[in-house]
């Protein structure tokens, strides 16, 4: 059975459970790209440590797949979910920390760019999603799932409380839903 040329995503999710490698291969090359881009946001390392991490992305998702439950969210939400800890994991990490001791000053300066992330973002449409979120809610979203801040962090750094923090992007998340089901 060769990749299907279309499916929903309940068909998808069906196929990954199935362990069924044309639906694993429908899943790479439909969110590989999106995915890419958030990590490259998130961690801003070279291509090669952004890739290793994607591979390692759609490893857990191959094998967590179980876990995935379509009433709590998208598909699209729970890979989104799965990429983010992947990168602050890695943040995280003593491999980071290394790489971080390592590089040198031209290489960081350079690795500062989003460029490739931002064209990415932007032949998605998601820039433009974004954007229509109010200014409160947009930075909080920018802060959590471009930049990796955890919900304390963007508290300490916008100095508002963290149930504010917790309420305002829940409600993000609530808008951007909508907006991305009037997507398609």
């Amino acid at each position: 059975m060769g990749q299907p040329v279309s499916c929903t995503e309940e068909e998808l999710v069906a196929l990954l459970q199935a362990r069924q490698e044309a639906g694993f291969s429908y899943l790479y090359d439909h969110y590989a790209d999106a995915l890419y881009g958030v990590l490259m946001q998130i961690i801003k390392h070279p291509p090669e440590t952004v890739s290793d991490l994607l591979q390692d992305v759609f490893v857990k998702v191959w094998n967590n797949i179980h876990q995935y439950d379509p009433k709590i969210a998208r598909l699209y939400t729970w890979l989104l979910q799965v990429t983010r800890n992947t990168a602050l994991d890695f943040l995280k990490s003593k491999q980071h920390r290394n790489l971080q001791r390592n590089q040198t000053l031209p290489d960081a300066v350079s690795n500062t760019s989003a460029h490739s992330v931002t064209s990415v973002s932007e032949h998605l449409g998601l820039r433009k999603i974004l954007d229509q979120l109010d200014d409160d809610k947009k930075i909080l979203v920018e802060l959590a799932y471009y930049k990796g801040f955890t919900q304390d962090e963007i508290s300490r750094s916008l100095d508002i409380p963290l149930g504010t923090v917790k309420t305002r992007l829940r409600a993000a998340v609530m808008v951007l839903r909508g907006l991305l089901k009037d997507y398609k």
